[in-house]
């Protein structure tokens, strides 16, 4: 998927009335699984304004909850780009080969590393590392500005134990503690495999994301830019972190939440403010989402 910032398309004539938005969700749209009352607002009033919102996230379906999903959305891309459904219809459904998945389940095996599997349909944990990967989520949500693990039930509820790793089915893999560091692990796997940093990654442990290379959220919002007759430069994305990368650089309108790092910044076209201060309330209204300037 292409990325260059010269590539990208203008606005077409319509952009003022017929936008695609594409909102990151840990970072960007919640603060720890929490999303504030100004973004489901804003949400609603750009979608009755007859722009479509879709959520853009490195998270499956099973980890979007019904707080997150209360605003109502047009569509989501989960998994990174791996995994994309528009008004009921499913655009892009990509998971590892079957080769791959025991490459990579072996690998994580051997060095007794706490991950899970992550489908559409339900989250695989190994058996044994369920009640570590218990601990290890809820003291990252415990990290919220309520001090409460407010979004770990989510998570926690989705899990299935591994009982035949031969009919798991997977988009990415997210690791929560590995003896090695990341990179090691993708050499390990070999050919085909990727790594990023995960939200849940501060805590002195080797974590991140092993993922289908060559996949990203780029590949999400060109999937519905096309099935819904968008022109490219009429898209919008917003997002801080690094698997946010592709899809800033080939949005027309890309925006960074203020903190991200360096190279994302100097993709984006402009900053928001984050979810605890309601940054997509002001971002929306800039962008002339709105009907009216109620929400600005």
């Amino acid at each position: 998927m292409s990325s260059e910032r010269g590539s990208r398309m203008q606005p077409s004539a319509t952009a003022r009335t017929s936008r695609a938005v594409f909102l990151d969700v840990d970072g960007t749209y919640a603060d720890f699984g929490v999303v504030p009352t100004g973004h489901v607002r804003a949400v609603r009033e750009a979608r009755e304004a007859g722009h479509r919102v879709l959520l853009c996230t490195g998270r499956p379906v099973p980890m979007l909850s019904a707080s997150i999903l209360e605003a109502g959305f047009d569509g989501v891309v989960a998994s990174a780009g791996a995994y994309v459904k528009v008004a009921g219809e499913v655009l892009v459904d990509r998971r590892f080969s079957a080769d791959l998945a025991a490459r990579a389940m072996a690998v994580l095996d051997a060095h007794d590393v706490v991950y899970i599997l992550e489908s559409q349909e339900c989250l695989y944990v190994p058996k044994g590392a369920i009640e570590r990967l218990r601990t290890i989520i809820e003291a990252h949500f415990q990290r919220g500005s309520d001090g409460k693990a407010v979004g770990s039930s989510v998570i926690l509820d989705a899990l299935k134990p591994i009982t035949n790793a031969v009919n798991v089915s997977f988009a990415k893999i997210s690791v929560f503690d590995s003896p090695i560091p990341m990179d090691r692990l993708a050499d390990q796997v070999g050919r085909d495999i990727a790594i990023i940093e995960n939200s849940i990654a501060g805590e002195g442990r080797h974590a991140g994301e092993l993922y289908q290379r060559g996949i990203s959220k780029a590949d999400g919002v060109a999937a519905v830019a096309a099935h819904l007759g968008i022109n490219r430069g009429d898209t919008v994305a917003i997002g801080d972190g690094q698997n946010d990368l592709e899809m800033i650089a080939y949005a027309g309108v890309g925006i960074a939440i203020e903190g991200s790092s360096p190279e994302l910044m100097a993709l984006a076209d402009r900053t928001a403010a984050p979810p605890h201060r309601e940054g997509l309330v002001a971002a929306f209204a800039d962008l002339g989402l709105f009907l009216s300037a109620k929400l600005s």
